[in-house]
């Protein structure tokens, strides 16, 4: 039942940005950053992690996870840091989710030579 849940959800999100996509005259790089900003809004105000523990990959792989991840990281760091923290925190929490899209892309395009569209 937890992968029917995860399924659902993330499809749910995925079929969203359609419906943002189709009906508005959203670029996709504003939908993404709106996706980020909503995860961690939700995370902020304590609505992220019930949500996520419910609904699983459905709700922690999309932009809405990592938006909550950026969050807890500023959050963490500035208890420690202070305001120093507000600058640091997201870097420190995402940097291996982001390194690994970078190595992994930088891979994918060495095995498969990636073309320009003409």
């Amino acid at each position: 039942m937890e992968y029917v849940r995860a399924f659902l959800v993330g499809g749910g999100i995925c079929v969203l940005v359609q419906i943002l996509m189709d009906n508005t005259k959203l670029m996709p790089g504003r939908i993404m950053v709106l996706l980020v900003v909503t995860g961690s809004i939700l995370g902020a105000i304590g609505l992220y992690d019930p949500f996520a523990e419910w609904a699983g990959a459905g709700a922690t792989v999309p932009l809405l996870g990592f938006g909550n991840t950026l969050w807890k990281g500023v959050w963490k760091s500035m208890g420690e840091d202070g305001l120093l923290g507000v600058f640091k925190g997201g870097f420190t929490a995402s940097a291996v989710g982001v390194s690994g899209a970078l190595i992994f892309g930088y891979l994918g395009s060495i095995l498969f030579k990636p073309k320009m569209k003409s």
